[in-house]
């Protein structure tokens, strides 16, 4: 596999490439192919990071934990939570910044705070001519090429490769707790969810799982912010929801921490050889997607909108969905079944012809991870 440790080598690299390149940051999604490898890790470091500012910017090999450390030494951290692929994918290796963005990579918090891309503010990446292209900036307020930052963002180094990215922050919050109920079928589970973040009281987790850390059924709501708030909004909380069931309040830091470190990382689901599967539909609906599937275990995130799934082997989980409108991801899967059922959900024909456009703008010569995403 070959490696680079600069932007400018990687650039050169490129400019004389020929053949197709499989971009590799910290190797732990999952990623397959058949082309040359390229890895971009050795391109690490901080380049700037201002509390006060709360900006950030880091090489794109930059390891993930690394970042976060960082952060939480000032008492700041990512706003959407990257989750971290290793338990469910079964590989080795480090997250990297790169990689995260390359992905989109979000978690639990994701429909409070926004995704990995809400959060970019400008990037410095290397496209298919073996030219440095640098769009947004380095402080919050800079707007420059802001459709261009977002495009990197979930393009699986299929337009470029990224070398700096650069992110706003937020605080951490004072405390947090995990509100439970326990017993609940997936149906009222959603439902609870659901007229929770209906609600004034500011919950960023809402989860359901049939089957939870405790082997049972377990719906989760997670509040954070001042002590006093919280407190106010769980008693707030406990009364909403007091009809559907008893809530369990989980207060110890630690305690609290684990739980929503499960639901980010999929743990529930990650043993075993079964494929792994992401679906994404309005919340609604993810019960339907269960039934309709009837998998070997599900995970709801959310409030119900993205559903994770584990079926046997080869199963065409897009198949089973039947009338329900959403996009069905591979995300652990063997060779054979990513070749013939391909990672992503199809795109829809005019969204096709318009992604190859992009792409043959940013990569004529096609190198960067060809099939990837159709």
């Amino acid at each position: 596999m070959m490696s680079v440790s600069s932007e400018a080598e990687l650039a050169e690299y490129v400019a004389a490439a020929d053949a197709p390149i499989r971009v590799i940051g910290g190797g732990t999604r999952g990623v397959v192919g058949t082309q040359g490898a390229l890895s971009v890790a050795g391109v690490s470091g901080v380049e700037l990071y201002e509390p006060g500012a709360l900006t950030l910017v880091v090489k794109a090999g930059t390891p993930v934990a690394e970042v976060e450390a960082l952060l939480a030494k000032s008492g700041q951290r990512l706003p959407f939570e990257p989750m971290d692929h290793r338990a469910l994918t079964g590989q080795g290796g480090t997250p990297t910044v790169g990689g995260m963005v390359a992905a989109n990579v979000s978690g639990p918090r994701r429909f409070q705070a926004g995704a990995c891309r809400d959060s970019l503010i400008g990037v410095r990446f290397v496209d298919g001519r073996g030219e440095v292209i640098r769009n947004g900036g380095r402080v919050m307020k800079n707007v420059t090429g802001y459709d261009l930052v977002k495009l990197m963002a979930g393009s699986f180094g299929t337009l470029g490769i990224l070398t700096e990215v650069a992110f706003k922050v937020l605080p951490m919050p004072e405390t947090g707790v995990t509100l439970i109920l326990r017993g609940l079928d997936d149906v009222t589970a959603v439902a609870a969810l659901s007229r929770a973040l209906g609600s004034p009281f500011e919950v960023n987790g809402a989860a359901h799982a049939p089957v939870g850390m405790g082997g049972a059924p377990e719906t989760l709501l997670r509040l954070e912010g001042f002590a006093g708030s919280v407190a106010y909004r769980t008693d707030k909380m406990r009364a909403l929801l007091a009809d559907i069931g008893a809530v369990e309040v989980v207060d110890d830091s630690a305690s609290h921490d684990a739980i929503w470190a499960w639901v980010r990382d999929v743990r529930g689901l990650s043993e075993g050889g079964d494929d792994i599967w992401r679906v994404s539909v309005k919340p609604s609906d993810g019960p339907a997607v269960v039934a309709a599937v009837a998998p070997d275990g599900a995970l709801y995130d959310w409030g119900g909108g993205l559903v994770w799934l584990r079926v046997a082997p080869g199963t065409d989980v897009r198949a089973r969905l039947g009338g329900v409108a959403g996009h069905a991801t591979i995300v652990r899967a063997g060779a054979e079944t990513r070749a013939q059922l391909g990672m992503f959900h199809p795109e829809p024909a005019p969204v096709a012809a318009l992604t190859r456009g992009v792409r043959q703008q940013f990569d004529p010569k096609g190198l960067f991870n060809p099939g990837l995403m159709g």
